[in-house]
């Protein structure tokens, strides 16, 4: 059976409610494999809320769809303060990427409570932005970014990444909005660890099945090499 945007392959799904410092409720979801242990953890930061972002952005919907069976990931998906799915509303209101600190910090303490094992953060657009500021956390292995705006973190914030020296990967469309690769490689050359990977053809929001499969492989390629390339068809 080929694998299609729609397809939903077997995990277990639970819903999930994160805590903040500040005294907010987040809904979410974790998905596990099936039957085994997950071999890393990907905790994941959505788009813009104000502009259609949230825990069901199709990129992130398809990781959760695919990963856990195909790749032996948990898959950890959350909407931030203020942000609905169908999963349900998120206390809160949206507060420009300062509050949500406290979301990021909630999702990282309920994947080590629960044990979830190798964290790796994914942020997409302003969830980029949200990795960059606020996923400076031991627990975290490392970060992957689709889309970086590098707008509103800053020089400095990528300075602190590079004294925080965990790898830092940086998928940048061809066609982005906002942050083009060439750009981005000079943006990000601060950071001694950091690798952008240009992706021909692409635009930020990686519509279509083929940016979609670019873009769970690059993941998987560094969080389950084991894993990777991901089949087409099972």
């Amino acid at each position: 059976m080929e694998i299609r945007a729609a397809s939903v392959l077997p995990a277990r799904r639970e819903p999930i409610e994160l805590h903040t410092g500040d005294g907010l409720k987040l809904v979410g979801e974790l998905a596990l494999p099936e039957q085994r242990p997950p071999v890393a953890t990907l905790v994941t930061l959505h788009p813009l809320p104000t502009h259609g972002g949230f825990m069901d952005s199709h990129v992130y919907r398809k990781a959760a769809n695919r990963l856990p069976a195909l790749a032996d990931l948990a898959v950890l998906r959350f909407n931030t303060r203020g942000t609905s799915s169908d999963r349900g509303t998120s206390q809160g209101a949206f507060d420009g990427g300062e509050g949500e600190r406290f979301d990021v910090a909630a999702a990282l303490e309920y994947a080590e409570f629960n044990d979830l094992p190798r964290v790796w953060v994914i942020g997409w657009s302003f969830g980029s932005e949200l990795a960059l500021k606020w996923a400076q956390d031991p627990l975290v292995e490392g970060a992957i970014l689709l889309s970086p705006p590098l707008h509103r973190a800053t020089d400095a914030d990528l300075d602190a990444w590079a004294a925080f020296g965990r790898p830092l990967i940086a998928l940048v469309p061809e066609f982005d909005d906002y942050l083009r690769p060439e750009e981005a490689r000079r943006r990000f050359a601060r950071v001694p660890q950091a690798e952008v990977v240009g992706v021909d053809g692409a635009k930020h929001l990686w519509v279509g099945e083929p940016f979609v499969r670019i873009v769970l492989n690059e993941i998987v390629r560094r969080v389950a090499p084991d894993s990777y390339p991901l089949p087409t068809e099972i």
